[in-house]
């Protein structure tokens, strides 16, 4: 890893991430349309919007790979989201292949599957189940990596990030919790491995609560350093039944009439009698 770009360096993951990253690069630029506090010798700050294909073609000239953090972490507001999560990732991929570079880490969420219920467990392999139009834009992002990978060669490691706080506070966060070294450690992983294509993998923690089925980032070499539960300040209060019925928590609350609902024949080995 030579000179890496970081989208988004000025936000929170940015912020947790950057000290774990810089270490390992030559050079760290880091885009944005805020300037991050306190850069390092080793770092250097350039503004673009990514939702103007010209101004992120322009700042990964001369970028061998790039973790891809911007956009909007949540909400609901469709437009704010097109523009940010959608439009700025597609322009981010296009911008890659015009400069030809090699490799994105893509910041994806573990809200791409969201509405699976928390007792069982998925791997990368399962279908999206987005809980909410944030949650459908990092299934897009996902699609989008895919996309460039089959037409470019463009090797994406996706990493459907938990929670990435400063610490967990709920028990939910305790399930799903990934710390700034762990989730570095990812990124290098997506930044090196030989083995990347257009890969995907769950971002959390040693956690005992194993929603996510994480064989593939263990063959890839990961190795999580830090359990959630070490590090936990509970802080917030009970949930929503909906919110508590699904991985995905307060996110699947959006627009959600307050019936839980069996889908695709979940349950279906369990009666077998019920299906016509």
């Amino acid at each position: 890893m030579r000179r890496i770009a970081m989208t988004g360096a000025a936000g929170r993951v940015g912020t947790l991430l950057r000290p774990f990253l810089r270490q390992h690069v030559e050079h760290l630029s880091l885009i944005d349309v805020h300037e991050p506090a306190d850069l390092a010798e080793n770092e250097s700050f350039i503004g673009a919007d990514l939702s103007k294909l010209d101004e992120a073609t322009t700042a990964l000239a001369g970028i061998d790979g790039v973790v891809h953090l911007a956009g909007l972490a949540g909400g609901v507001d469709m437009n704010a989201i097109l523009q940010a999560n959608v439009l700025g990732t597609y322009n981010l991929y296009e911008a890659a292949r015009i400069n030809r570079v090699a490799r994105v880490v893509y910041a994806s969420s573990n809200h791409a599957t969201g509405f699976y219920p928390r007792g069982q467990i998925i791997s990368p392999l399962d279908p999206m189940r987005p809980d909410s139009p944030y949650g459908l834009s990092k299934c897009w992002g996902e699609l989008v990596a895919g996309l460039y990978y089959d037409t470019s060669g463009i090797r994406s490691l996706s990493i459907r990030i938990g929670n990435a706080g400063t610490y967990p506070n709920s028990e939910r966060s305790i399930a799903i919790w990934i710390s700034a070294r762990d989730l570095a450690q990812l990124v290098r992983i997506g930044l090196t491995h030989p083995s990347i294509g257009a890969t995907v993998v769950y971002g959390v923690s040693d956690t005992d609560e194993k929603w996510w089925d994480n064989d593939l980032a263990a063959r890839l070499g990961y190795q999580p350093q830090d359990r959630p539960r070490d590090h936990a300040h509970i802080e917030d209060g009970a949930e929503s039944a909906v919110a508590r019925a699904f991985q995905g928590g307060g996110f699947c609350e959006f627009n959600h009439d307050g019936t839980i609902r069996i889908r695709d024949g979940e349950g279906l080995a369990k009666n077998p009698e019920t299906v016509s």
